[in-house]
């Protein structure tokens, strides 16, 4: 997509005077990831219609915008995304647009100095998985309500009761977290996935992380991170590591075998949602679910 065929869509939007609004009146919300999706839906509820971008088992840094998206991006009134260039090429079009819409990136209301640096695992200034910690995340809500309620300040009362309510189901989520962890013995908290997602999941609820690529996908990774990882679980005697929906599994499958030919048996221990959501209509096909389902399967392989 050309930045000519941006400005293009742009101007015909503009022209057609309709762009932002559903004829039932509801306000009409773009959200890049499904997470932040779904984040629009429970706080924007009846008052809101949201499309999300970016499906089950699609990887945000490496998406692409079609023309389809730049249309869905257009139309609506107000535009939600991470931030923190976790949406890679996709930035430079959110930012552009930000200039005649609301457009909001939601992980950036969390204080820079909350931030994990991503440059020292070949990603960029700040880490952007910031929802693997949920306390982060309940930051991303209130944003969302904050930009809704400027959107659509008629039904402002009603954004703030449903943040409270689905902000309180996020704390009590959080906690849920916290105890869960505390069944896998402390010598087996060892995470180890596809890329360097769960940095902020570790930090927060007590896991060392490891990942065979760094922060973003994008970065290659060699025959020595390969062998490195593979030594680290022999040598630690690790035994299950994880793959991540949205990253093919035949990185974390070479590990194994390599491990195997040391005389150690590694086993995948589950499939964890990182980058995006389960299905839709599926527990995991929501932002508290993915996290339900991420932590039970860690819990059982690990503990």
């Amino acid at each position: 997509m050309t930045l000519a065929c941006v400005v293009l869509m742009i101007v015909l939007t503009a022209c057609s005077g309709t762009a932002g609004t559903e004829s039932d009146g509801k306000v009409r919300v773009t959200a890049t990831t499904g997470m932040i999706a779904d984040i629009a839906r429970e706080i924007g509820g009846a008052y809101v219609e949201v499309t999300g971008l970016m499906g089950p088992g699609v990887d945000p840094h490496l998406y692409k915008a079609s023309q389809g998206d730049i249309r869905k991006l257009e139309q609506a009134k107000v535009i939600f995304y991470n931030g923190l260039h976790l949406e890679g090429k996709m930035t430079s079009i959110l930012e552009k647009m930000s200039k005649s819409k609301l457009v909001t990136a939601v992980a950036e209301r969390i204080p820079t100095e909350e931030l994990h640096s991503g440059q020292a695992t070949g990603g960029t200034e700040y880490d952007p998985h910031v929802w693997f910690n949920v306390k982060h995340w309940m930051r991303a809500a209130e944003a969302v309500r904050d930009t809704l309620t400027e959107a659509d300040p008629d039904h402002a009362e009603q954004y703030k009761a449903q943040a409270e309510s689905y902000l309180e189901k996020l704390n009590a989520l959080d906690a849920e977290v916290r105890e869960k962890i505390t069944l896998i013995p402390e010598a087996s908290r060892v995470l180890v996935t596809a890329h360097d997602a769960f940095g902020y999941f570790g930090q927060a609820y007590g896991i060392k992380v490891m990942g065979l690529q760094g922060i973003s996908t994008a970065a290659e990774y060699g025959a020595k991170d390969v062998s490195e990882l593979r030594d680290f679980l022999v040598e630690n005697q690790i035994k299950a590591v994880f793959i991540e929906s949205s990253v093919p599994a035949k990185a974390m499958e070479a590990i194994i075998a390599g491990a195997a030919e040391k005389g150690h048996t590694v086993s995948i221990g589950g499939e964890l949602f990182s980058d995006a959501m389960g299905a839709e209509g599926t527990k995991e096909g929501t932002y508290i679910g993915m996290v339900r389902h991420n932590v039970e399967t860690i819990v059982a392989a690990l503990k």
